[in-house]
């Protein structure tokens, strides 16, 4: 599990890309970039590091259900994802 700084740092910097998202694209349509460079720099989405929600884990993130390998498998073995089942052949 990643430290509970990480995970806060990466929540934090989720909050700013949303407030500041719609003031970004208006000002980059404009071609305003001295103002652009005035916002806060954790609020471009380019910062954003996809993380599982659950443990924090960079690694083997799977955009489709938001978390790492690890806890889809966890979760799937445990039948708490619909409509996965382990496959065999």
């Amino acid at each position: 599990m990643a430290k509970k700084s990480i995970i806060a740092r990466e929540h934090k910097r989720e909050k700013l890309v949303a407030k500041f998202a719609e003031k970004r694209a208006k000002l980059k349509a404009e071609g305003n970039w001295e103002e652009l460079d005035k916002l806060p720099r954790n609020s471009s989405k380019v910062r954003l590091k996809n993380r599982c929600k659950l443990s924090g884990r960079p690694k083997g993130y799977m955009r489709m259900f938001g978390i790492s390998r690890v806890a889809f498998r966890k979760m799937a073995l445990e039948g708490k994802i619909p409509g996965v089942t382990k496959a065999s052949w």
